[in-house]
């Protein structure tokens, strides 16, 4: 048991960082979702349905199992709680997920447009590219599959089609991490767009170099 008091309340340290920094779109309401596997077991625990991440307790972080039964918590789990089930499925590497509406990373959304490896650190510590995973209605199966079909290139963020973002990590700090880091990409990519300049994109060799590294951290 007091491994899930520790998770919950770290899942719930998370979505305050988040929201406070402006990750989720607005603050007062509970836009996107936090989750964190729970170690050794096919549990997982993940924030609630429409309750402002502000007025939470730890308490109230659900536990589900990846078949989504609730095995503790009386609120109503995410809406999201199938695509972060299937996520985990899919990614035995991935421990923790930030699904955020962060600004700069939903205009890319809404363009449908990847983002392409533009620095060292996020071909390193992200992937080769941050991939669009295809629109489908929020909270659907549609859209657990989609996530599915898309997060097994390895990465370690994606952009969600008219909708927000993925961030991922072995932990919730370097899902949070993460999510600056694709912030930073999007914000700089946005910008760099508007000039209309030619943009330059790290060269294949330095992708393989980079995904090598990434391989033993």
């Amino acid at each position: 048991m007091d491994t899930y008091v520790s998770i919950k309340q770290e899942v719930l340290d998370a979505a305050l960082w988040l929201s406070e920094n402006h990750y989720f779109g607005t603050q007062l309401s509970s836009g996107g979702n936090v989750s964190a596997r729970v170690p050794g077991k096919n549990l997982f625990a993940i924030t609630p349905s429409s309750v402002p991440y502000h007025e939470l307790t730890s308490e109230e972080i659900c536990l589900l199992d990846f078949d989504l039964h609730l095995i503790e918590g009386d609120l109503k789990p995410s809406i999201e709680a199938g695509m972060h089930a299937t996520l985990y499925t899919r990614r035995p590497d991935v421990n923790a997920v930030a699904h955020t509406h962060q600004f700069h990373a939903s205009i890319f959304a809404v363009l449908n447009t990847p983002i392409p490896p533009l620095f060292d650190e996020i071909a390193m510590l992200i992937g080769h590219q941050i991939a669009v995973i295809p629109y489908a209605l929020s909270g659907s199966d549609a859209l657990a599959a989609q996530v599915g079909k898309s997060v097994t290139n390895g990465c370690s963020c994606f952009i969600m089609q008219n909708h927000g973002a993925l961030n991922l990590g072995r932990d919730l700090k370097q899902a949070m991490r993460n999510a600056e880091l694709l912030e930073k990409a999007a914000r700089v990519y946005h910008h760099a767009l508007s000039t209309g300049l030619p943009i330059t994109t790290l060269p294949a060799e330095a992708l393989h170099f980079w995904e090598e590294i990434r391989q033993t951290l």
